[in-house]
């Protein structure tokens, strides 16, 4: 009988970090939809050049674009993980006249490639490599159907030894 209760203690324990990955998923979603601040993101034009609007410059940091005024725009995970963003990328964000956010990458940072272990803790996903961790979005995790325990390849920046965040550049 001691046998019972240890199965449920474990598939709860499954169940749980399930929900607490499904939440995570959730939560970015939102946010790529309606943005940090609340305020709903209209879809992409398809055709950046006929948007008109304001033009926001900035550094991205990992989730989002720090503008020169020190305001933060949320940058879509699915983008920023399709597109390889790493910390200290220079984006180009076009506000159109009708709310449509627009970003480009117009000033890559020096990268490097490095091979780690995936790990999940608090919620979020992190590669350990070279006695370091660091944070890669739940949009690469999802879309390279990667597991804790996984190799992957990594991008991260070359001039910067504190990065906190990276890129996934393939499954292993």
């Amino acid at each position: 009988m001691s046998e019972l209760p240890e199965k449920q203690v474990k598939r709860l324990h499954a169940l749980i970090q399930e929900a607490e990955t499904n939440l995570a998923a959730a939560k970015e979603l939102l946010i790529s939809i309606i943005g940090d601040d609340g305020a709903v993101l209209t879809p992409r034009s398809s055709n950046p050049e006929d948007a008109g609007g304001k033009i926001v410059e900035g550094v991205f940091d990992g989730q989002k674009m720090a503008g020169p005024d020190g305001k933060e725009y949320p940058v879509p995970a699915n983008y920023a993980s399709k597109s390889k963003l790493v910390e200290g990328d220079i984006l180009k964000l076009t506000i159109a006249d009708d709310g449509s956010f627009i970003y480009k990458q117009i000033g890559p940072t020096e990268r490097k490639q490095i091979i780690g272990t995936l790990v999940q803790h608090d919620g979020a996903y992190y590669v350990e490599a070279n006695g370091h961790e660091y944070r890669i979005l739940l949009a690469s995790v999802t879309y390279f159907r990667i597991a804790e325990g996984d190799q992957v390849t990594i991008i991260v920046p070359a001039d910067n030894p504190e990065a906190e965040w990276a890129a996934v550049e393939a499954a292993l």
